[in-house]
């Protein structure tokens, strides 16, 4: 990716002058595992691929959004003044839902911003484009507005913003590796501590991505049933989540689960073993 040509579309678009550039990865599941929110154990790593972002902060309350990826769009004008999401506001509803969620932190965004995208990570891919929009608005926040946040404090923001804003019930995951990823590792992360531990992908290993053109989208998907679905079942054995039943009490009781729940929380508890067993398989 040429930055310097992102920086050149900034000019153009606003008014002639340039801004700061910043870029937060894309991410993928090197086993498929979908146990994030039931606080079990995942396996990411991030990728080369991200969205990168050019940014300056303004004196006045405007906000002013232009994409890339959605010329058609053109520029997108709101306020940091009574932020809430919007249809007419488009792929806008990210990143002013992390400043949404800034402020219910305690970090409120008084000013405005000039901000230009461009994200070379396929659209509805499965690759976490969202989270990566918020990682990179949560640094540009960061950056611009002198906030003191970790990197950690930023995916638990972007996680915040998705839940409460955008209305999408996501675990922790996408915005953690994005914002904790670590070049040729992979990362084992505990999502219930937040613990992570970096692992080597072994030399001369590739991870090679085969785009499917199979759009996928978290709002309005069955994303928020499945979750319903686990929670369900964790409440059946009495526990906080899923992680927290071993496969032979499951199995003892099985049979007086309501089917599909039944298989929810048997894959969940086999997934969170897989995923601990692939670190460390990885490691050797």
């Amino acid at each position: 990716m040429d930055i310097e040509y992102v920086r050149s579309r900034f000019i153009k678009h606003f008014d002639g002058t340039t801004g700061s550039v910043y870029a937060s990865p894309g991410r993928i599941n090197l086993i498929g595992e979908h146990t994030d929110y039931n606080g079990g154990h995942v396996f990411p790593c991030a990728l080369t691929i991200g969205t990168y972002g050019v940014a300056r902060r303004r004196e006045d309350k405007k906000l002013r959004f232009y994409s890339m990826n959605f010329e058609q769009l053109g520029v997108i004008e709101s306020s940091v003044e009574g932020l809430k999401p919007e249809k007419e506001a488009d792929w806008t509803n990210y990143p002013k839902g992390v400043m949404w969620a800034f402020g219910e932190k305690g970090m409120e965004v008084t000013n405005g911003m000039d901000l230009l995208l461009f994200g070379n990570i396929p659209n509805g891919s499965g690759l976490s484009s969202s989270a990566s929009v918020e990682i990179l608005t949560g640094y540009i926040l960061r950056d611009q507005y002198g906030f003191e946040v970790s990197n950690q404090d930023l995916a638990l923001i972007g996680q915040f913003s998705e839940n409460k804003f955008n209305g999408v019930n996501c675990g922790i995951m996408d915005q953690l590796i994005s914002a904790l990823g670590k070049k040729d590792h992979a990362l084992l992360i505990d999502c219930r501590t937040l613990g992570t531990k970096a692992v080597s992908m072994p030399e001369g290993v590739a991870v090679v991505i085969i785009n499917s053109n199979f759009k996928r989208t978290l709002v309005g998907s069955e994303y928020n049933t499945r979750r319903e679905q686990c929670e369900t079942g964790a409440r059946f054995f009495q526990q906080p989540a899923l992680r927290d039943v071993s496969l032979e009490a499951f199995n003892a009781v099985a049979h007086e689960l309501d089917p599909i729940v039944a298989k929810r929380v048997r894959h969940v508890i086999t997934e969170n073993a897989r995923t601990v067993e692939a670190a460390q398989a990885l490691e050797k």
